[in-house]
Formats: structure tokens, C-alpha cells, sequence
């Protein structure tokens, strides 16, 4: 008797189908921000990529009204994903939206297969990188006017990095709000990487001594199995009458010692 396999429900067919679509509108989304923080384009450029930038916002704002209208129940999915809504709502969180290339780190775990190793290696590295780079980034638009010790992106990017490691060393520290806001986002996520890294190797240790176990208990078993071979073999042997003696009685492999 088999088992019925659950019909995936509409919400879950839609993301399915929009999941590329999402990925590759993230990454237009960095690209654009990239560009507007780290070149400082002209009143021009700027205006372009502004424009660009609210197109990009709308079509994720599209995209989260459809997902509410298929959740069912939709309050309780509203409840999970309030803070992309508040961070649609609010043009001031407008760098939040980088949290949207977590589309991208999903695809990607969907498209090496479902190993869960994998999924954990594909998570741990893609997602380090875009995280420490999308905070740079925010930080550097956030703090560049405001604090003379990260105004180019070598030092937004020194201080994502040793924020992520959880490391710290005081020399780079915001002073406004938002980019506060970044620094506690950035070292929750910098101690759930470092869970993530510790429990994979973890993993991979007892896997590698597991296999290192069972394969001695297989060499182990196949040894027994060939001494006992070998003694049924001696047996026969001292149970087989001489050459030229009648064959009354042999000899019991049980009496020799």
C-alpha cells in the first residue's frame, strides 16, 4: 500500500515557478545598488538608477501581494513576513531589500540536488559572501556622511568582515541609527554562520569515523569468517580416514586441542 504524495498547494506552485525570476531581480537589485553607492554617479545616472531601483521595488511588492493572496491562512502568513512588509512600506529601509538575495542561496540549493551537506556548504558560503558584501554596502551608504573611520568601502568592507566573525576589534564602529540597526542584524547572523560552520565539520568528523568503523567491523567480520572456514576446513581434514586404515572411527575435531 502506498502512501498518497501531498499536493503542493498554490502558493507553493507559484514560488516554484517564480523562484529564478526572483533571483535574477535580486541580483539586478545589488547590481544597481553597487553601482549607486560605491561609483557615486552623476544627478543623471543617479536619477536612472533610482528609477531602475523603484521598479525593482514594485516588482517585489507585486510579488509579496500575490504570495498573501494565495497563503491561506493569509493572517498567519502576514504575521511571518511582517518585516518584508514593513520593509516595503518604508522607503528609508530601502538597502533592507538586499535580504531578498536569500532567493538566490535557496535556488541555489535547489539546483545541486537534496544532499543535505551540500545544502549546508551552498548556504554557509554563498551566504557569507552576501552578507558581508550587502552590509558593506549598507553600511557604507549609511555611514560614509557621518563617520570619518568608514567613508570607502575598504573600511565598510574590514568591518563586516571582522563583525561577521564576531570578532570586533573597535577600530570601525557606526553612529547612526541605521547603521547600528546593520551592526546587530550582522552579528546575529555572523553567530548563526559560525553554528552552521561548526556543526558541518562536527557532521563531517563523525561521518568520516563512522565509515571508518564500519568498514574495520566489515574487515573484522571477514576475517572470523575465514579462520572459521579454515577450522571446518582443519576438521574435515582430521575427520578423513588415513590412507590405508579402515574406516571405523575418525577423529572428532572436538577431541584435539
Amino acid at each position: 500500500m502506498t502512501s498518497a504524495v501531498a499536493e503542493p498547494t498554490r502558493l507553493a506552485r507559484y514560488q516554484q515557478r517564480t523562484e529564478w525570476w526572483l533571483a535574477l531581480i535580486a541580483l539586478a537589485f545589488l547590481a544597481l545598488y553597487s553601482v549607486d553607492v560605491l561609483a557615486r554617479p552623476s544627478p543623471a545616472l543617479d536619477t536612472w538608477l533610482d528609477s531602475a531601483m523603484v521598479v525593482i521595488w514594485v516588482c517585489f511588492g507585486v510579488d509579496f501581494l500575490i504570495r498573501l493572496s494565495l497563503a491561506s491562512p493569509r493572517l498567519r502568513w502576514l504575521l511571518w513576513h511582517l518585516p518584508e512588509a514593513v520593509i516595503l512600506m518604508l522607503p528609508v529601509l530601502r538597502p533592507l531589500r538586499l535580504l531578498s538575495l536569500a532567493v538566490v542561496i535557496g535556488v541555489l540549493q535547489r539546483a545541486i540536488g537534496h544532499t543535505i551537506r551540500g545544502r549546508v556548504i551552498v548556504f554557509t558560503a554563498c551566504g557569507t559572501v552576501l552578507l558581508v558584501y550587502s552590509a558593506a554596502l549598507v553600511m557604507l551608504d549609511a555611514e560614509r556622511d557621518h563617520n570619518e573611520n568608514i567613508n570607502n568601502f575598504g573600511d565598510a568592507l574590514w568591518w563586516s568582515f571582522t563583525t561577521v566573525t564576531t570578532v570586533g576589534y573597535g577600530d570601525t564602529v557606526p553612529v547612526t541609527v541605521v547603521g547600528r540597526l546593520i551592526a546587530v542584524a550582522l552579528m546575529v547572523a555572523g553567530v548563526s554562520l559560525l553554528a552552521v560552520v561548526t556543526a558541518t565539520l562536527a557532521s563531517w568528523i563523525v561521518e568520516r569515523v563512522a565509515a571508518e568503523d564500519t568498514a574495520s567491523q566489515v574487515a573484522t567480520a571477514a576475517q572470523i569468517e575465514e579462520l572459521r572456514a579454515e577450522v571446518r576446513k582443519l576438521g574435515e581434514t582430521l575427520n578423513a580416514p588415513a590412507y590405508g586404515e579402515p574406516t571405523g572411527r575418525g577423529v572428532d575435531a572436538k577431541e584435539v586441542t
